[in-house]
């Protein structure tokens, strides 16, 4: 990512940060309403959830000019992910689900060179998440 699309990122995560859990919730109707599957993975009440996935974000985003400081917990947590069942298809709609609820909460602050960079954001956490993941130890039944 270029430095002018890190801070962007940044800026922007900053205004979603002041309503994280109201963007985290909006994140999850999103991504069931385009795959309903995905629900059982989740717990029946999503609070703690939404702070995890606030706070995930965060540490990324945080670190977007340096991903080694944190590619040892993204990796982790691919690891936990391929045991709950995530497929490579699932990180797709989570980009698509993620970029929709950075757009319904930023509104027209959320423009195409905005886009463009959350989507280059995303697309490098989950390459190293679905790479990790395929080398994820299966996980004992």
């Amino acid at each position: 990512m270029t430095p002018r699309q890190i801070a962007l990122v940044r800026q922007q995560f900053g205004l979603v940060a002041r309503q994280a859990d109201t963007f985290a919730a909006g994140f999850y109707d999103t991504l069931f309403t385009l795959d309903g599957t995905l629900r059982p993975m989740f717990p029946a009440d999503l609070t703690a959830q939404r702070g995890k996935l606030v706070k995930v974000l965060a540490q990324v985003i945080l670190s977007l000019h340096d991903l080694g400081a944190v590619i040892d917990e993204v990796r982790a947590l691919a690891a936990r992910h391929a045991g709950y069942g995530v497929t490579v298809t699932d990180y797709d709609t989570v980009g698509i689900a993620l970029l929709t609820a950075l757009g319904d909460h930023l509104g027209d602050r959320f423009d195409d060179e905005s886009r463009a960079a959350w989507a280059l954001c995303y697309g490098t956490l989950a390459e190293v998440m679905i790479d990790a993941g395929r080398s994820a130890p299966p996980v004992a039944a």
